[in-house]
């Protein structure tokens, strides 16, 4: 093996924020607690959301509150506004270790952006800027995903220019990196890697991110697409869990078993275990009572060592 990828596990908020099974606070604790032990680096653990519009995330200070003080793990908490930046830095008061990055979220288009967090999608790009720059002052790390990047629920097509704009503005306030993401899975191998082949053209300096739904099943295709581009961090959720509240259809992302086990036959490192992150979806799968989107989890990995 010749490359590493650094997975992004965004089970325990991306991944739960939709599920109609509501896991506790300890539950929650758990999931977070089992990447880890596979591995896992760093995680989406909260949003800091008003708990009536994502009720899954109701509990964020007391998840972040119960975790692991590992000064090696990073842990991210999403926020759509200043009020829930100043929540996320509010976990660090008083010497809390909290979380240690805010992930902000600039929408590709107007009615989605309208839908999700109340705000056009220009709107969404400076309040992002505003909200990179205050935690920088504050001294925490701030990134920002570009959603909906490759198709709007409501609008149709996405164009690749917009979005790029979108990110050369973004920049410009300094993020640690910039996530495209397929929020509504409509993304196809030949356009992610155009997306992300020419956002590296253009910002060389920028590092980038890319999270997938797979929606219409092609998210581990556009995954490895992003990988092809130069893409060298990816965003996925364990036993597939995930969709958005706020956009029809949006179903689970990708599995973080299936995507290991791609890159894994493709010789890509990625310091996680695959064993153990099956595991964990089998627990996730006794407390949904169902079984989840993701295909390893239910076959195994090749050659199956259990």
């Amino acid at each position: 093996m010749t490359d590493t990828v650094e997975i992004v596990e965004v089970g325990a908020r991306d991944g739960l924020q939709n599920e109609k099974v509501h896991f506790s606070t300890d539950q929650k604790i758990t999931l977070i607690e089992r990447a880890i032990e596979a591995g896992v680096k760093r995680l989406e653990v909260a949003s800091f959301v008003h708990p009536k519009l994502v009720p899954q995330m109701a509990d964020a200070e007391a998840v972040i509150k119960g975790l692991p003080d590992s000064k090696d793990i990073t842990y991210i908490g999403l926020a759509l506004n200043k009020r829930g930046a100043l929540r996320g830095l509010a976990t660090r008061e008083n010497g809390a270790r909290g979380i240690d990055e805010i992930g902000c979220v600039a929408i590709a288009s107007d009615t989605f952006a309208t839908k999700n967090q109340g705000q056009t999608s220009a709107e969404s790009v400076q309040v992002s800027k505003e909200m990179i720059k205050l935690c920088k002052t504050e001294g925490m790390s701030a990134q920002v995903t570009i959603s909906a990047a490759w198709g709007c629920p409501f609008e149709g097509r996405v164009d690749q220019a917009k979005v790029i704009a979108m990110a050369e503005e973004l920049a410009e306030a300094g993020p640690r990196e910039i996530a495209i993401a397929d929020t509504i899975g409509v993304g196809s191998p030949k356009r992610v890697y155009e997306m992300m082949n020419n956002l590296k053209e253009r910002l060389p300096e920028m590092p980038l991110r890319a999270h997938f739904h797979n929606t219409r099943n092609t998210g581990l295709a556009n995954a490895w697409a992003a990988y092809s581009a130069g893409v060298r961090t990816l965003d996925s959720s364990v036993a597939g869990l995930g969709g958005c509240p706020f956009a029809p259809k949006a179903t689970g992302n990708i599995g973080t078993e299936d995507l290991l086990y791609l890159l894994e036959e493709s010789d890509v490192k990625t310091a996680v275990d695959l064993e153990k992150m099956i595991d964990l979806a089998g627990w996730v799968e006794e407390i949904i009572g169902r079984t989840p989107p993701a295909m390893v989890s239910q076959a195994g990995g090749f050659p199956n060592r259990k």
